[in-house]
Order: structure tokens, then C-alpha cells, then sequence
């Protein structure tokens, strides 16, 4: 039996719209500031901040095109891109010469620590600073929420 058709109350449309619009347009104010200040677009900072994170700034391209929600194709020409202005190499993993892993080089980690204020300051000035710490605690509930049912898919 086909599910019947539901529709979207008012405020959860609104609700929805307005979240649609967040996700559209504050990844793309953030990339502005990485651009003008940092000549790095918003995936590329990201990829290098995740790198960073990782024992010795290496990680599987597979583990790191899932942490960037990228496609391995596409993640493999960015990283092309960021190799060719020395921030990153690939190596062939040693565990398992079936799989590269992406390297973040000391040329990259200090390019990233010299991009990481001017977009820290744009992430508090656009998104910390207009809500309250609950609402920051809420909202770091709800993302987990959503994810967990994502995930859960």
C-alpha cells in the first residue's frame, strides 16, 4: 500500500526553508573571506584543517573524501591542486598499497595556521555570535540528531 501524501505544516516549512537558505549561503560567506584573505576555497580549507587533525597530518583519500562529503574524484583533483602549491603529497599507504593516503606537508600546516584566525573570526562574527549558548547547545543537539538518523538510513 503506497504511503499516503504528507505535507509540510507552515512552520515546519518555514523552519525548512530557512535551514535550506543557512545551508546555502553561509558556506559560501565563508568561502569569500578564505578566498580574499587565504586564496583557498571552502573545501580546501577544510580538507587541510581535517589533515591536520590526523597523527602525523596523513590520512586514507577514501577516509578523507568522506570526512571533506566529497567525491574520491573529486577530492583527488583538489588534492592535485593543493600538491601543486606544496601543501599536501600522496604517499602510497603502507598498510595497504591498494590505497594513498593525502599528507599534509609543514609548508601546508603553516599556510593553514596563518588562514585559521581570519576564518575563525568570520565563523564566530556570522554564526557564534548571533546565538546564545543554548542555543548553540541546542543546535549542536539537533545536528546529531539529524545525523544519527542519517547515518541510521
Amino acid at each position: 500500500m503506497p504511503a499516503r501524501e504528507q505535507w509540510l505544516t507552515d512552520d515546519q516549512l518555514a523552519a525548512w526553508r530557512g535551514f535550506m537558505k543557512l545551508l546555502q549561503r553561509l558556506p559560501a560567506a565563508l568561502e569569500s573571506q578564505l578566498q580574499q584573505d587565504s586564496k583557498l576555497s571552502f573545501i580546501e580549507y577544510y580538507v587541510m584543517a581535517h589533515l591536520s587533525d590526523q597523527p602525523e597530518r596523513r590520512l586514507r583519500m577514501s577516509e578523507l573524501a568522506v570526512l571533506a562529503n566529497t567525491e574520491l574524484s573529486r577530492l583527488s583533483h583538489l588534492i592535485g591542486r593543493l600538491e601543486k602549491r606544496g601543501f599536501v603529497y600522496r604517499e602510497p599507504d603502507p598498510g595497504n598499497g591498494r590505497y594513498t593516503r593525502a599528507v599534509l606537508t609543514d609548508a601546508g600546516q603553516a599556510y593553514l595556521a596563518e588562514a585559521a584566525p581570519g576564518h575563525v573570526a568570520r565563523v564566530q562574527s556570522l554564526f557564534v555570535d548571533v546565538l546564545t549558548p543554548e542555543e548553540l547547545r541546542t543546535l549542536h543537539g539537533i545536528s546529531d540528531a539529524v545525523l544519527a538518523r542519517i547515518d541510521g538510513d
